[in-house]
Order: structure tokens, then C-alpha cells, then sequence
């Protein structure tokens, strides 16, 4: 399943290429898409995961449909993009090399990058799976 990571960002970014979205707004788009799949990959227990693009007179909406339920993790606040609680944060002196930065939990700082991106994004759960959307 890894390899529908890089399927659905190119898909997305052919699309958008096609109906003449400006450079920075695929790049965005390929960006979010990357990472609510691998959330979508990562947080799923089947093999179906479906991706939607959908442009309208507003935007372009991206959906990530799966069918497990398990929590979407909250994005991590920018005081706290390392992953540690509040006060826990190392200075950039304690942290050294690769042994440092393999301490650092990763769970929501994509769903960071794509709150950032995003003009606004959601989550809705049902017994047939979840879905996640963005717009741009």
C-alpha cells in the first residue's frame, strides 16, 4: 500500500495540471494528499483507500476515504511540534545527531502541515469508514 502514496500525489497533480491550477496551489495539493493517504495507509487495517479530487467555482476540495475508524491524531501545536508535552521540549543544544531526532514523536505534524496549507480541513467518521477532507 506505500506505493499509493505516490500514485494518488501524481494523480493529483496531473489533475490539477489539467485544469490550469496555478504551480503553488498543485504543490500544496500534492503535499496534503501525501500526507492524509499516509495517514490513511498508517491508520487503516485494509488495503481500500480511496482518494477524490474535486474542483468547483471555490476551490479544490481533496477527500481520503478508508474504511477503518481508528483516530485521526490531533495536529500537534507549534509549541509542541516536537511530540513532548509542553516544558518537555529539548533545547536545540540538548539534541544531538540522528539518536536525537529518532526521540521525537512524528504523530500529528503532518495534519499540522495540512492545517497550514489548507484553507480548511475536516474529519468525519461513520460505520462505513472515515473520511478526511481539505480545501485549498
Amino acid at each position: 500500500m506505500p506505493g499509493g502514496v505516490p500514485e494518488a500525489r501524481h494523480r493529483v497533480q496531473e489533475a490539477m495540471r489539467g485544469w490550469g491550477e496555478p504551480a503553488e496551489r498543485i504543490e500544496a495539493a500534492a503535499l496534503i494528499v501525501t500526507e492524509l493517504v499516509t495517514n490513511a495507509v498508517q491508520h487503516t487495517s485494509t488495503r481500500r483507500i480511496r482518494c477524490r479530487l474535486l474542483r468547483s467555482t471555490e476551490g479544490v476540495r481533496i477527500c481520503v476515504w478508508n474504511r477503518g475508524r481508528a483516530r485521526i491524531p490531533a495536529p500537534a501545536s507549534p509549541a509542541d511540534s516536537a511530540g513532548l508535552p509542553v516544558g518537555q521540549v529539548p533545547a536545540a543544544a540538548d539534541l544531538e545527531g540522528d539518536e536525537a531526532l529518532g526521540r521525537l514523536s512524528e504523530d500529528g505534524r503532518g495534519l499540522l502541515l495540512v492545517d497550514a496549507l489548507a484553507a480548511r480541513w475536516g474529519t468525519r467518521a461513520a460505520l462505513a469508514g472515515r473520511l478526511v477532507w481539505a480545501d485549498l
